[in-house]
């Protein structure tokens, strides 16, 4: 069967395992250089989400509050919001595959191998999910990485700018944030779990934002941009720019491609 008709099928299916078997048979085919092409390839583009068929999608100020960490119930809320992240980080990995062919094999790689993480992650947290009662689907969720994918998917510079350089970089401010919030909880085995995925999480989103800044500057060195002032128009096209949270993780951000310049203009005190 051919690469991006099973890519298509991965993109579609709502079901982990299907999307997990498929990257690995992709990955296969690419480890082995064997995609077929195809000349007059369209890639299809979606009104909905892969999860719409089992989760309620709401507008992000309809999600349930996230507050109370001390019970089961409150805690699957946390635990639920994270996980669809990762759910919504994998289609996000395999769209990227999926919508632009001309870009090089080591690019396929490379989101191929970002979506394996994204799936490993999603797995941990709902193995998580399960043991509090609860499975993905069971809270309402927003589609705000899946609308972004839409958004962004005629021109692949800006997707590289907006998912991994924006919205996977913003997850690196936000994660160290969780882990301290429910630090003076590490004793309740459950709250321990959870943060040792997070910490997992955290490392490995480090190298999915290398990624997508690597990408982002080989694609402005093809069309001759400065890579920092491209990076600033197409937030700024996105109405991104001053979306940026409060806290942004210098150091972070600096393994992950960011130059000082461009964090302290997204609002980091100071930078060395």
């Amino acid at each position: 069967m051919n690469f991006y008709n099973i890519l298509e099928i991965a993109l579609t299916s709502h079901e982990v395992d299907t999307k997990e078997r498929i990257t690995q048979e992709c990955l296969r085919y690419c480890s082995d250089d064997i995609i077929e092409e195809m000349e007059d390839f369209s890639p299809m583009s979606w009104n909905k989400p892969s999860y719409a068929t089992v989760c309620k999608i709401v507008r992000p100020n309809e999600l349930p509050s996230r507050k109370d960490f001390d019970t089961d119930d409150g805690l699957a809320t946390l635990v639920h919001a994270i996980a669809h992240i990762e759910y919504s980080a994998i289609d996000l990995a395999l769209d990227a595959v999926y919508r632009y062919p001309q870009m090089p094999l080591r690019y396929k790689i490379d989101w191929l191998e970002v979506a394996s993480d994204e799936i490993r992650h999603f797995k941990m947290l709902h193995e998580l999910l399960d043991s509090l009662g609860y499975k993905y689907g069971d809270f309402p969720v927003h589609s705000g990485l899946f609308d972004a994918s839409i958004n962004t998917q005629e021109s692949i510079i800006d997707r590289m700018a907006v998912i991994p350089r924006y919205y996977e970089a913003s997850g690196l401010d936000v994660n160290p944030q969780i882990i301290k919030k429910l630090k003076n909880r590490y004793k309740i085995p459950k709250i321990k779990q959870l943060i040792d995925v997070l910490d997992i999480i955290y490392d490995e989103e480090i190298v999915h934002v290398q990624k997508g800044d690597k990408w982002f500057k080989y694609l402005c060195g093809q069309h001759g941009y400065v890579a920092e002032e491209k990076y600033m128009e197409i937030l700024d096209v996105y109405t991104l720019r001053g979306k940026h949270r409060p806290y942004i993780n210098v150091t972070a951000r600096k393994k992950a491609g960011f130059s000082c310049d461009e964090l302290i203009i997204l609002g980091a005190k100071s930078c060395n």
